[in-house]
């Protein structure tokens, strides 16, 4: 029988492994994105691909990273001081930039877990710089990595490595950034086999069970406090970047007992551009939302805690697409809309639990040429917050990340010292946030002078469908894209692609938070 007090132990230590991970892959990261905006994620997974553990980093990464191992332990068989990579979305992965390597861990001759970590790397090759292409097929958005052997006994496969940098713009930028991936999960390795030499192998393996079983409880005592019933919502995408236009995210959950079964099978089918998500995407966006409904903090993330919920989609739709749909926005901004439209089910049956919608895109912007200090290329990615929604408890908080995303800004510092780039505005938006008796929070005006002849991408949403209110609240504001050529301001739409002249601006103002309640 296991004791709670060592429960609370090894849910610590596992998640202070993670933890680890991350802090060792941050500060040995050579790209801005990674080391300062700090978009990667450390997760722990059984023998069979299930997820034990995982820091708190970004939730688009660590609902879905199961799917990549699992694709792993299917495709290659691993020998102790292996690490195996991929990014490819139709077996396990994300979009392409997302790159997970994943490594056994043995312990006397015994594979008995893996350890994994995803990180957004800023260029993968395709058709435009930063690899956040308006695609209408994967092929045009990088470099597809399946399954392969980038560590072999712990050795670098080195040809797998230059063929990688062979096909994207910044190869010393990626070589450093697969370094410190492999760096974190030596770390994690180390760290596991310190845990298991000292409880055993079998005590730890009845702990890691006990806290599956544990947060399973916790989840269904939660589910089971929401009334049973049906709960339907629908909202939209407002366009792919290749014509289509109002593509439908709809869902209908049924709450029975402590079971949730959340049917997205009236949705969209699959679109010409690169928006639609791969099924790994729908259930993390899922589970993340149902997590957030948990009161504590302390209880952990685990397999556990999706045994309760079941993720019905349909094939060839925009929520669950077909190889070779393009992808790369999907998972940006397809997941923040089925964020949107499970929290505004939910708000039906629980509306003192549930905010009013957040800003609802992650304002992606890509920036890439050649940086004329060097001669070599360059390439630039920021995802910008916005405003959160009001809630039963107070106003949404303003300039923030929020869902799906948990990542920090590029300081201006480490954006201009890296890149040739100026920034001239960084502040709030005020008065962007939907009125009501909570208010929802500000979003976030950014402006990007390039010192260089250089290619913009901007995909971002919530340009003209606002995030919405809840219970008489007010909606947030729209965001807006402006580009600044030869000093004329031109409005651009959610999702663009266009040469910039030395001098030339870019302003990305973003969407504000739904407010909550009728304002007195």
């Amino acid at each position: 029988m296991t004791d709670p007090i060592t429960l609370e132990i090894f849910k610590n230590k596992l998640i202070s492994i993670a933890e680890e991970m991350g802090i060792n892959l941050q500060k040995t990261a050579y790209s801005p994105n990674i080391k300062e905006r700090k978009d990667f994620s450390c997760a722990i997974f059984d023998s069979s691909g299930s997820l034990i553990s995982q820091a708190a980093h970004i939730p688009v990464h660590l609902g879905s990273m199961s799917e990549s191992v699992k694709s792993a332990i299917k495709n290659v068989e691993f020998e102790e001081g292996d690490m195996v990579i991929l990014n490819d979305p139709f077996r396990g992965g994300t979009h392409l930039p997302d790159i997970t390597v994943i490594a056994p861990v043995f312990y006397r001759e015994k594979l008995l877990f893996f350890i994994a970590n995803r990180a957004h790397h800023a260029d993968v090759g395709g058709i435009s710089a930063g690899s956040m292409p308006l695609s209408t097929s994967i092929f045009q958005e990088g470099i597809i990595i399946p399954p392969v052997k980038l560590v072999k006994k712990g050795e670098i496969n080195r040809e797998i490595l230059e063929f990688i940098k062979s096909n994207v713009r910044t190869p010393k930028e990626r070589e450093g950034d697969f370094f410190a991936q492999i760096s974190a999960n030596i770390t994690g390795i180390r760290r596991l086999n310190e845990l298991i030499s000292r409880y055993t192998e079998d005590t730890v393996i009845e702990y890691v069970n006990a806290l599956n079983d544990y947060s399973e409880k916790m989840m269904r005592n939660k589910i089971s406090q929401i009334p049973d019933g049906d709960y339907s919502f629908t909202d939209y995408i407002e366009d792919d970047g290749a014509g289509n236009r109002d593509i439908k995210i709809s869902v209908d959950i049924k709450i029975k007992g402590s079971d949730a079964v959340v049917d997205f099978s009236n949705s969209s089918p699959q679109t010409k551009g690169s928006l639609n998500a791969v099924r790994a995407i729908t259930l993390s966006a899922v589970y993340y939302v149902f997590r957030s409904l948990l009161d504590s903090d302390d209880i952990p993330v685990n397999e556990g805690c999706f045994r309760p919920i079941e993720v019905i989609t349909k094939k060839g739709t925009v929520v669950d697409c077909t190889y070779p749909h393009g992808v790369s926005a999907g998972n940006v901004e397809t997941s923040q809309r089925i964020v949107d439209v499970v929290l505004g089910a939910l708000s039906q049956a629980i509306p003192e639990e549930v905010p009013a919608a957040s800003q609802g895109t992650m304002n992606n912007v890509t920036i890439g040429g050649i940086n004329p200090d060097t001669g070599k290329p360059f390439t630039y990615y920021e995802t910008i917050g916005g405003g959160m929604g009001g809630f039963a408890g107070g106003d949404g908080e303003s300039g923030i990340q929020s869902h799906m995303t948990n990542t920090m800004n590029t300081p201006i510092e480490a954006l201009e010292f890296e890149f040739p780039l100026m920034v001239h505005q960084y502040n709030l938006r005020k008065n962007s946030g939907g009125k009501g008796l909570f208010r929802g929070g500000d979003g976030i005006v950014r402006e990007i002078e390039v010192l260089c002849e250089s290619e913009v991408t901007v995909i971002s949403e919530r340009r003209k469908i606002p995030p919405y209110g809840l219970f008489g609240g007010e909606p947030g504001e729209v965001g807006e894209n402006i580009v600044i050529l030869k000093g004329k301001k031109i409005k651009e739409g959610g999702k663009f692609h266009r040469k910039l002249k030395k001098g030339d601006s870019l302003i990305i103002k973003t969407p504000g938070g739904g407010g909550y309640g009728k304002a007195i």
